[in-house]
């Protein structure tokens, strides 16, 4: 809990969490590196961070410029630490804090980064079916869009999968043991659920966004 809490640490100069801290200095050394010169990637922090400081390579243009606009990261940021966080987590204080938020970090930059795919994937779609997507995006119908990107049978699919790979490769292992059998370092409920409740609509808000600019 003192990771998350803001009465823990007083750091000069700093007003916020132990986390806050830690992602905000990572952020602008990796801001520093070039990584949010990659259009594939979107800061928690993006206000003040510092410029890139080496030389630029040249991503392909895919996306068009309306696209690095678009960051929900303060809506992953939300359902991460005040609903996904708690639905696994053990209770208790082991005191790896600065690891704890650096495990945290390493989530929620996947979790960001797969879900504003979303832009891409909206760029893909509108490319096949052009003529079903323009009357949608020309009348910002938010619902018609919806239903142009939802495809029951391939969410299902992608559900299925990631609880297939929590199964096998979140499994406790122990040498001439077979009594951990079936047992999971993180129930693949839980990480489906994780797809369905919130990275598959998010991932859909994204292509929305991007989609309701396409035509600027």
């Amino acid at each position: 809990p003192p990771t998350y809490d803001p009465s823990y640490a007083s750091i000069p100069g700093f007003s916020g969490s132990l986390l806050e801290f830690f992602v905000k200095q990572t952020e602008a050394v990796q801001a520093k590196a070039g990584r949010y010169d990659n259009p594939e990637e979107h800061p928690f922090f993006p206000d003040n961070l510092p410029p890139s400081l080496v030389p630029h390579y040249k991503y392909p243009e895919v996306l068009l410029p309306a696209a690095m606009s678009i960051n929900i990261n303060k809506l992953i940021w939300d359902m991460y630490f005040n609903k996904l966080l708690p639905s696994f987590v053990s209770p208790g204080d082991d005191g790896n804090y600065a690891l704890t938020a650096a495990r945290d970090l390493e989530c929620l930059q996947a979790i960001s980064r797969r879900i504003h795919y979303g832009q891409l994937v909206a760029e893909v779609k509108f490319r096949d079916e052009r003529k079903d997507y323009e009357p949608a995006i020309r009348a910002q119908d938010r619902f018609t869009l919806t239903n142009l990107l939802t495809f029951t049978n391939v969410e299902e699919a992608v559900k299925k999968r990631v609880a297939k790979k929590a199964m096998t490769f979140g499994q406790e292992v122990k040498l001439g043991d077979d009594g951990d059998k079936g047992k999971y370092k993180v129930d693949p409920a839980i990480v489906s659920g994780l797809y369905a409740d919130w990275v598959i609509p998010l991932t859909k808000e994204v292509e929305i966004d991007y989609l309701l600019r396409r035509l600027d």
